[in-house]
């Protein structure tokens, strides 16, 4: 895992920060993120928060992008993070949450991509930091575990990056200044030339 001591920092500073990654970690205890090679959740929205905390994003970002994920991955509701947290909070998770009602994979994510980009810059931040936070996992299991990590995700290999591609490009057009775009641009590079690297060689 990458290290997390930026958004430790901040929820040990941070009320708002340090209550958000109390209901995190509580909502996603004993859960495993599909394609992680076994890891734990809550690994993953704090490599989301913590790549936010590195560019001084503000506590209200750091809160949602630590909450992002508890309304898909538990019984928390919306209504539930804006009592607690406040609406700006509360909305920006709203717009990072998957519609998981809409069953095709890809109409799915272009509703999520909609969504994070109807709802402003900060979400656009917390929405490009889980994509790089993604890529960079499923490359450090891809090390290990080569094409078969597929078999542990929601959509095909394929279909994933393509989705990536698509995101990229809409952070590229919307928001070109985002600090980590390139990074996670370089990333999503680096997943294309891993998967042509352990490509079988063609018959010749």
């Amino acid at each position: 895992m990458l290290s997390t001591t930026r958004i430790e920092a901040a929820a040990e500073r941070s009320p708002l920060v340090g209550e958000a990654f109390e209901t995190a970690r509580t909502a996603h205890a004993g859960q495993i993120r599909n394609g992680s090679g076994g890891r734990p959740y809550i690994e993953h929205p704090m490599a989301v928060a913590e790549q936010l905390a590195a560019h001084d994003f503000s506590d209200t970002v750091l809160a949602a992008a630590l909450l992002h994920d508890v309304v898909e991955e538990s019984e928390t509701e919306v209504a539930e993070l804006r009592q607690r947290f406040g609406d700006q909070v509360g909305d920006l998770v709203a717009a990072l949450t998957d519609a998981e009602e809409t069953e095709d994979y890809e109409r799915r994510k272009d509703l999520h991509r909609t969504a994070a980009l109807a709802a402003g810059r900060d979400a656009l931040a917390i929405y490009g930091a889980d994509k790089l936070a993604n890529i960079r996992a499923l490359r450090r299991v891809y090390a290990d575990q080569g094409e078969s990590v597929g078999a542990e995700l929601k959509a095909p290999l394929d279909v994933k990056v393509a989705v990536w591609e698509s995101d990229a490009e809409m952070l590229r057009s919307e928001y070109p200044d985002l600090a980590f775009l390139g990074e996670l641009e370089q990333q999503l590079r680096g997943l294309r030339e891993d998967r042509l690297a352990a490509a079988p060689p063609l018959d010749t």
